[in-house]
C-alpha cells in the first residue's frame, strides 16, 4: 500500500481550510484517511499550518511520501528543513541503538602500534 501524506479540502465556497492527512494514495482527495496529523489555513495574512511534528516524521520513517503541494508550503514556512534535521538524528540515534544491540562499537577502532607488535602478521 501506497501510502501519501497530502492536504484533504474543507471549509466552504472561496473559504478554504486544509487538513494534513496521512492517506492511501489510491483513496480520493476528500475520501478515507489513516491519520489527521495537522491543518493548513491559506486566507490569514501569515498562512496558518499546524502539523504534529512526531507523527510526520514517523510516517516519513516508515516511507510515506508527502505530495509536491504540501512539501512546498512547508518549505516556504521553513517546517520542512527542521523535520529533515529531526528525521536525520532520529536515524542516527536507531543506528547507534541497532550498534548497541549487536555488541559492536559506535566509533571504528584504530589498531596501535603495540598490537600490530605483538600479534601482527606483518612478518
Amino acid at each position: 500500500m501506497a501510502v501519501s501524506i497530502r492536504f484533504r479540502r474543507g471549509g466552504r465556497r472561496n473559504r478554504a481550510f486544509y487538513r494534513i492527512v496521512v492517506a492511501d494514495s489510491r483513496s480520493p482527495r476528500d475520501g478515507k484517511f489513516i491519520e489527521n496529523i495537522g491543518y493548513y489555513d491559506p486566507l490569514p495574512d501569515p498562512e496558518v499550518v499546524e502539523i504534529k511534528k512526531d507523527r510526520m516524521i514517523y510516517w516519513l520513517e516508515k516511507g510515506a511520501q508527502p505530495t509536491s503541494n504540501l512539501k512546498s508550503i512547508l518549505k516556504r514556512n521553513k517546517i520542512w528543513q527542521e523535520l529533515q534535521l529531526q528525521l536525520k538524528n532520529s536515524e542516527v540515534k536507531s543506528n547507534q541503538e541497532e550498534s548497541v544491540e549487536t555488541g559492536m562499537d559506535t566509533e571504528p577502532r584504530v589498531e596501535t602500534e603495540v598490537e600490530t607488535e605483538q600479534g601482527g602478521y606483518d612478518d
